[in-house]
């Protein structure tokens, strides 16, 4: 993730630079955050519509890309394998999913 200027409350995950960032990996990190990660995946150009939630996200990406679209600005943040977020409640989000499919693991708080 380059230099994203990042919605209000949004906080950057990412794994160490020596980690192999698949699923695995992604689901360690996050437990170490305090969640109980559980992994989905989508097909390339997949989308999800604007939305929000009332608890925390934690989310990171372990295969593919996917581009999350956060806050009523809709700032636009790429993630790749070993990048995520953490999404603060009732903040507004949609997703769209890069040209090779994404797998992502998350956990709530």
């Amino acid at each position: 993730m380059s230099d994203p200027i990042l919605p209000r409350g949004l906080q950057l995950l990412a794994l160490r630079a020596d980690a192999r960032p698949d699923a695995a990996a992604v689901a360690a990190h996050l437990r170490a955050e305090g969640v109980d990660p559980s992994s989905w995946s989508n097909a390339p150009g997949d989308r999800y519509a604007t939305h929000t939630h009332a608890f925390t996200k934690l989310l990171m990406c372990a295969a593919g890309s996917i581009t999350f679209l956060v806050g009523e600005a809709e700032h636009s943040l790429e993630l790749r394998p070993g990048q995520g977020f953490v999404l603060p409640p009732r903040t507004q989000h949609a997703a769209i999913v890069g040209p090779d499919g994404c797998t992502c693991v998350e956990g709530h708080r």
